[in-house]
């Protein structure tokens, strides 16, 4: 696996080492071990996974400590674009995001750590999306940030009149109305 890094400190992305011959292909989705080594020590307890149409938004979301998690997204069907927003208190990228196309041609996984927001858009028809926590799901420590909150500047690659979206991202408040939960380099 190639760690490669992003544009802000904390997220990353990992490209498999893919082996490709006349049958198809085959890879490591993940190592315990070479994660550890490469990215740090990390237990991984939940995964999850979705299924979306074109259009789809979901995020921004997060959860608060102590119940905060750290993701590793892929892309099993389809492509999205996927965005980490920096919500940690005093960073020097507070409030800025990366955003990196995940696909099943690019087999490209992000890592997300504590401290940011998540959220993706579905580029293709569909997509199957999945995600390993370093925590359980609680849903009284669930947080979000608008979508398209215009001080994050996100493109999200969709037409605004294609947007889809739950009925709890439609009405998520701004980066600056969220009480600061994370705090760079605690």
């Amino acid at each position: 696996m190639r760690i490669i890094q992003t544009a802000i400190e904390g997220p990353l992305i990992l490209e498999p080492r893919l082996f490709k011959d006349t049958r198809g292909y085959f890879f490591e989705s993940f190592s315990q071990r070479d994660f550890e080594e490469q990215v740090g020590p990390i237990r991984f307890v939940q995964d999850n996974e979705s299924k979306s149409v074109y259009g789809v938004v979901r995020g921004l979301h997060f959860q608060k400590p102590p119940y905060a998690q750290s993701k590793l997204v892929r892309v099993i069907q389809g492509a999205v674009l996927d965005v980490a927003v920096d919500l940690r208190e005093g960073s020097p990228t507070f409030g800025q995001h990366v955003a990196v196309e995940l696909s099943a041609e690019n087999h490209l996984q992000l890592f997300i750590p504590q401290g940011f927001a998540h959220g993706f858009s579905v580029l293709t028809p569909e997509v199957i999306f999945q995600y390993k926590c370093d925590n359980f799901y609680a849903p009284q420590s669930e947080g979000a940030v608008a979508w398209n909150d215009p001080a994050l500047g996100i493109d999200w690659r969709i037409p605004a009149d294609s947007i889809i979206l739950s009925e709890k991202d439609s009405h998520r408040p701004l980066l600056k109305e969220l009480e600061p939960v994370f705090h760079y380099g605690k």
